[in-house]
């Protein structure tokens, strides 16, 4: 290990169809972590696979009449496409099982010749019984893992939690050669390569869901270890938890999946992983969604009202920082020196936190505090030396700038953020930004020709579309009213 060094490696997405936000959860999750450790003064390595030989792919690949292999590759790109949506940044390292054969028939080889692993008319498979640990992730014995799994019931098996290292051709699926025949990876065995190859065979965290603790996660160190010594693999593991609707695990069968773009564009990307943030990483998130009926009681969509009190949070967040930055801009930063006690605190109350086992939901209450802060001081700032103000107004904005990366969030520009929120906002109802941007010009011509009579009535008018002026000294801007 490598001190100040962080190598973590992310069981990634499976590409067979459009990302959904259960997906994205997983992402922000661990995209959380390894920000917080760069906030933390680490440098980390991030890997994180794509699962592009499995049999969901194959089988949605043959459906669709399309070659496996574009197939996934355009899964996995939109896949990429909508974790950019939501802040996640891009792994370090992004292998794919295709291109790692190599490396995972290496290891099988090792296990077959170490006595954990052995081979059955084309198939490999790993004898559980020869890993005493086994079970050791989940605190459960062998016994009671295999009294509780779904296995595959196979009479070649010598044990009936063994699993596949290998498996042997099928027609219609991709195959390579192999010493046991041509065939391809199992599930599990791909990761402990990917692994090994980027990181090494000891590296220091194995992130994902909490779903996959048995069998993914506990059969990758079962045959990591035993092909590389019993010291080695991952030095910690992180889960992230479920994502549930009403209390219940999203479903396809349920109707409760739903797509990134969706959640984009109902509420914003951002609101999404504002929300996600404020929980802690390891806690299970219950999704509120509030069907939408007609007057005859039909479905006629959905809204989120969580992801709504989000969007508006942020709405809050930006407004502060646009703040900021206008008082700075009109005046300067103050230079340097002393600032007030206040403005000092949020950096420091971050790093806390995020040291505490990476806990986003303090830090969230830090930044609404720190926010809360600068409105005091922009608006009573009486009192305050002006030089003292100044810097720590400029302070907070650095701070809540900073901190807001760590989570991922508070990253636009705040005036594009606004304004493409408020014109979100203005299109869910129906309104027109153009013609709400044309009667402002109206209404400020005829203020400029102290036609008062007029500018009353084209207010009047907008505030009966839902429209609330905001004269600044820069202009009218404008916002929507929101229950």
């Amino acid at each position: 290990m490598v001190p100040d060094h962080v190598g973590m490696y992310l069981c990634g997405p499976t590409p067979y169809a459009p990302a959904h936000i259960g997906h994205a959860y997983s992402a922000i999750c661990f995209d959380l972590i390894r920000r917080g450790f760069v906030f933390l003064g680490y440098q980390v390595r991030f890997v994180r696979n794509i699962t592009d030989v499995e049999d969901k792919i194959f089988n949605a690949s043959r459906a669709a009449g399309e070659d496996w292999l574009a197939f996934s590759v355009k899964y996995a790109d939109a896949y990429n496409a909508d974790m950019r949506r939501f802040g996640v940044l891009p792994p370090d390292v992004e292998p794919r099982v295709s291109t790692h054969i190599a490396e995972i028939i290496s290891i099988t080889e090792r296990l077959v010749a170490a006595g954990k692993a052995y081979a059955v008319e084309g198939d490999v498979y790993f004898e559980v019984a020869t890993f005493p640990a086994y079970g050791r992730l989940s605190g459960q014995s062998i016994d009671e893992l295999e009294a509780g799994a779904r296995v595959d019931v196979d009479e070649r098996k010598r044990g009936p939690g063994d699993f596949a290292l290998w498996k042997g051709a099928k027609p219609g699926e991709p195959s390579w050669p192999s010493p046991w025949g041509a065939g391809r990876p199992g599930w599990h065995i791909e990761c402990s390569a990917m692994a090994a190859s980027h990181l090494g065979e000891t590296f220091d965290i194995h992130a994902g869901g909490k779903d996959l603790v048995f069998p993914h996660h506990e059969n990758e160190i079962a045959q990591s270890q035993g092909a590389h010594g019993e010291d080695t693999f991952a030095h910690h593991w992180m889960h992230n938890g479920f994502l549930n609707f009403g209390g219940v695990k999203m479903s396809k069968s349920l109707g409760n999946v739903f797509g990134c773009a969706q959640i984009a564009g109902a509420v914003g990307a951002e609101a999404l992983r504002f929300y996600f943030v404020s929980h802690h990483y390891r806690s299970p998130i219950d999704f509120d969604v509030e069907v939408l009926k007609d007057a005859a009681g039909e479905d006629v969509g959905v809204r989120f009202p969580a992801l709504e009190a989000a969007d508006r949070r942020l709405d809050y967040f930006y407004t502060t920082l646009r703040r900021i930055d206008d008082f700075v801009a009109s005046g300067g930063d103050g230079g340097a020196g002393a600032v007030t006690a206040e403005a000092d605190k949020l950096a420091a109350a971050a790093r806390e936190a995020l040291a505490d086992d990476f806990n986003a939901p303090v830090v969230v209450a830090a930044l609404g505090e720190a926010a809360r802060d600068a409105n005091r001081l922009l608006d009573l700032g009486k009192g305050v030396d002006k030089a003292v103000r100044r810097r720590s107004l400029a302070r907070l904005g650095r701070d809540l700038r900073a901190v807001g990366w760590a989570l991922g969030v508070l990253g636009d520009d705040p005036v594009r953020y606004l304004t493409t929120r408020r014109d979100r906002l203005a299109l869910a109802k129906g309104l027109d930004s153009a013609a709400i941007a044309a009667l402002i010009v109206e209404r400020t011509e005829a203020r400029q020709a102290k036609d008062f009579t007029r500018a009353d009535a084209v207010r009047g008018e907008l505030t009966a579309l839902g429209v609330e002026l905001l004269d600044t000294p820069g202009g009218t801007d404008w916002r929507v009213f929101e229950a």
